[in-house]
């Protein structure tokens, strides 16, 4: 049943519209909200009017819009039931108005004319914040999804609600959007197109973790470190893209607010959490590999008045990879609970587990150069010659987490927040790793060692604070102060067989062979290896102040850390290592931003980073602690009534006592001195209309031994030898680090008056060249890789499929074969062509 209201209405009609109107939000079919006065001559989607509706229930804040902006707005009762919105508030054309209405609430508008508009479910019911339109006072959720591909505030810079235009350092943020557009699988291909980001200089990882991967992601030529909620990680797991809400890139040292971090900056995850509106979703998903996936992600209410909400998301998934004789198989389960205590207090409960017992890692994507970077007379390894032995590949991985988030408002001054988390992680590994080759003359056959490798941590992070914001005069103070902590334990028992295997890669078979793996002397086996365990604590007291004077924003930050490590090692078949060590350092940060009339944000900032080392020299010194500086400058812009944020920076970085591995003495590592990386980067997230949505970055980095006594002989990759007088390192490049990087990446949804609900994306992805080794003997080649997908919203074809949606991703279309780095004789190919697909239903 439909309720109608004339232009010109009675009091009659008034109670009329007002009875139906309750009856429908209670459970009648549908609801048509009309102007309520004379309505203005028609307006065109581009003409900006005045818009006043307060946050609250969405059928009131749709019948005030419909009376704003004159025009007839029609709704299904069931839908507009207990919705809710942030409201909107400035001068804007009226479709954006009404797309701000309905962020979050999973509902769409679909015109029909100039003044008339339906409001529909949409296909993807993605729990989009709120966002602030020309200044004013609707707000994004600094830790949710964000609109589209832009975000507007960050929590993770400054550990504050902040705008991203009033942090004077380089931020980006992927978007729930962006995820669900580019489907990645893993952390490392989400980061593929944000800028300052080489996220795969070892290939294609299947399992999702950062951190565990050892250097997997190189952020302005260092390695960087995974976050989770703003507390380190030490997950192998806690990667996993279907239970993140959103990915941010912190570029710089982020040291004050963080403690130990590199000076490259750090990639922070925000977890799902329970959702303001509800949220039921279910998807099935396939792909070439032989994949085969399914997820859940459900959020609602416990209570009747929703001050007590759940969310549960979950993940099947397993498939083959790209070499042969390796499969990758999870399940896992993120389970959260909000409970708002009261209007000034909120408490966040979340947990997840995750077993892996096929990460699809063994053997890797490492193959000697000859045969991948040189094919001047040597065949080229195919991508699916599995290099190990099938009896011995195994990679099983479990996860078990428990986080609690915690915030309390005591007045409008003080603020309270505590995170705590909680994580144990279980690893089992076997595998092989080349060794060299048999015959010189010969890349085919290479000798593998087998390994096995048992692991076991557990960690506790902890992080409480106090902030809140003075206001004197024309001068605003946000302040934080704070301390954080970090326990962590770990055992590693690491066996080395002494019997090498040997593998012909140009003839790939399954490759079988037993080694003797028993440390008993009594064996003969005469295995290598170590058992190890190792404890550190570090704790750090922290303050902060963000100054904005009318459109000038400064901030002052400063923090000092302490750090303790106590290792042991036992070595197999020989000697042991037993230390303790401390360090401690103060680190601070200063910037400004001047956020002009004209919508223009320039800033500079200074910041300095701290990262304790349990590394040791080959005498077995200490190796000093990493200290870094960065000097960056930039720009950010905001597109005045757009939702587009350009943001550009030129950075300096100098890090002292950078370690690389010590060639002579295999196992240590050494002292390279001063590493100087310095470079520019630009970025653009855009939301250039409705329908269309665009990413864009270009980075430039210039890392280079500075300060260094070290050298090094040349190498020939033709001949796996090194050749010739040593070559002093300072004042070359450090290998591994592209220079160049460039990626682009639009979704548009096509005209309804072409293809209703069809949606088409494309990006293109450049990594330049990179050196080899210390000495810049050669280069690996530069790449070009496209990406494309498609989706489509079969409710537009019959209301019978309302809320299913279709979508298929495919990355590296060209299934092009390349080469991410080399180093030491052997080199890292990249990923094939990967397809996948899947039917996403939302209700």
């Amino acid at each position: 049943m439909w309720a109608y209201a004339g232009v010109r209405i009675s009091k009659t009609q008034q109670f009329a519209r007002r009875f139906l109107l309750g009856l429908s939000t209670a459970g009648l079919s549908g609801l048509m909200i009309y102007p309520a006065y004379s309505a203005p001559a028609a307006v065109t989607a581009a003409t900006e009017i005045p818009f006043d509706i307060p946050a609250g229930s969405l059928a009131q804040a749709l019948t005030r819009f419909g009376r704003q902006a004159g025009i007839q707005v029609s709704i299904n009762g069931d839908l507009a039931r207990n919705a809710r919105t942030a409201g909107v508030s400035g001068r804007m054309a009226p479709n954006v108005a009404l797309a701000h209405l309905l962020a979050g609430t999973g509902l769409a508008a679909r015109y029909s004319g100039t003044n008339n508009v339906l409001i529909q479910k949409t296909g993807s019911a993605i729990a989009l914040g709120p966002v602030r339109v020309g200044g004013t006072a609707t707000h994004q959720d600094p830790t949710g999804p964000g609109v589209g591909y832009v975000a507007e505030n960050t929590m993770a810079g400054t550990k504050t609600d902040t705008p991203l235009v009033e942090i004077p350092t380089s931020i980006y943020v992927i978007t729930k959007q962006q995820l669900i557009d580019q489907q990645p699988q893993t952390i490392q291909e989400a980061l593929r197109y944000s800028a300052g980001i080489y996220s795969e200089p070892y290939g294609s990882f299947s399992s999702g973790e950062a951190m565990g991967s050892g250097g997997a992601i190189m952020q302005r030529g260092f390695s960087t470190q995974q976050y989770v909620d703003g507390l380190m990680s030490t997950s192998l797991t806690s990667g996993e893209p279907t239970f993140l809400e959103r990915i941010e890139v912190l570029n710089g040292p982020p040291s004050v607010m963080y403690g130990q971090s590199a000076p490259g900056g750090l990639v922070d995850m925000a977890l799902k959490k329970p959702t303001d509106t509800p949220l039921h979703q279910v998807s099935v998903g396939f792909g070439n590999w032989n994949r085969y996936e399914a997820t859940v992600d459900v959020s609602d209410k416990v209570t009747r008045s929703g001050n007590v909400r759940y969310r549960i998301a979950a993940i099947g998934n397993t498939q083959d990879i790209q070499t042969n004789y390796n499969r990758y198989r999870r399940v896992g389960v993120l389970p959260s609970l909000t409970w708002d205590i009261d209007d000034k207090t909120s408490l966040t409960l979340i947990g997840s587990y995750s077993y892996t017992p096929d990460a699809g890692e063994n053997a890797g994507a490492q193959y000697p150069t000859r045969g991948t970077l040189i094919t001047d007379g040597y065949r080229r390894i195919s991508r699916s010659t599995f290099a190990g032995l099938t009896n011995w590949n195994e990679d099983s991985r479990s996860n078990a987490m428990f986080e609690y988030q915690f915030n309390h408002k005591f007045n409008k001054y003080i603020n309270f927040s505590q995170v705590l988390r909680y994580e144990k992680t279980r690893q089992r590994d076997r595998d092989s790793y080349a060794d060299g080759g048999v015959d010189d003359a010969d890349p085919s056959l290479q000798y593998y060692t087998p390994e096995a490798r048992y692991y076991s941590s557990e960690s506790i992070a902890f992080d409480t604070r106090l902030h809140g914001d003075i206001q004197s005069g024309s001068v605003k103070n946000t302040w934080v102060v704070g301390s954080d902590f970090r326990h962590y334990d770990y055992n590693q028992n690491n066996i080395i067989s002494s019997t090498d295997a040997v593998i012909d890669l140009y003839n790939p078979q399954a490759t079988q062979f037993t080694p003797c793996m028993s440390v008993s002397s009594s064996s003969g086996c005469n295995v290598r290896g170590y058992n190890g365990t190792d404890s550190y604590f570090q704790e750090g007291v922290y303050f902060q102040d963000q100054i904005k004077w009318k459109r000038l924003s400064i901030i002052l930050g400063g923090r000092e850390d302490w750090f303790t490590d106590r290792y042991q090692t036992y070595r197999y078949r020989g000697g042991g290592n037993n230390q303790s060590y401390s360090q401690n350092a103060f680190t601070w940060r200063a910037g400004l931003i001047y956020n002009s009339s004209i919508s223009f944000a320039p800033y500079f900032s200074y910041a300095t980073s701290f990262t304790p080392q349990d590394s040791t020299d080959w005498q077995g010194h200490l190796i000093a602690p990493l200290r870094g500086k960065q000097m960056e400058a930039g720009l950010k812009y905001k597109v005045p009534g757009k939702n587009i944020l350009i943001t550009a920076s030129a950075f300096r970085i100098n890090e002292d006592h950078y370690l690389i591995s010590d060639l002579v003495h295999t196992g240590y590592s050494e002292d390279a001195g001063r590493v100087r990386s310095q470079g520019f980067e630009v970025s653009a997230n855009a939301n250039i209309t409705h329908d269309l949505r665009v990413l864009a970055s270009y980075s430039y980095t210039d890392i280079r031994f500075a300060k260094s006594n070290l050298t090094a002989q040349k190498y020939n990759p033709y001949t796996g030898e090194y050749y010739g007088a040593n070559v002093k390192e300072e004042g070359k490049s450090v290998p591994q680090v592209p220079r160049n990087m460039f990626s682009v990446f639009f979704d548009y949804t096509l005209p309804q008056s072409l293809t209703r609900g069809l949606g088409i994306n494309w990006g293109l992805r450049y990594v330049g060249s990179n050196y080899f080794d210390k000495v810049e003997s050669f280069k690996t080649p530069a790449y070009v890789l496209f990406d494309a997908g498609a989706h489509y919203d079969l409710g537009e074809a019959t209301p019978l499929l309302r809320g299913l949606k279709a979508q298929l991703a495919m990355s590296n279309l060209t299934n092009k074969y390349y080469i991410t780095t080399c180093g030491f004789g052997s080199c890292f190919l990249g990923q094939g062509r990967r397809v996948y697909g899947n039917l996403t239903y939302s209700w």
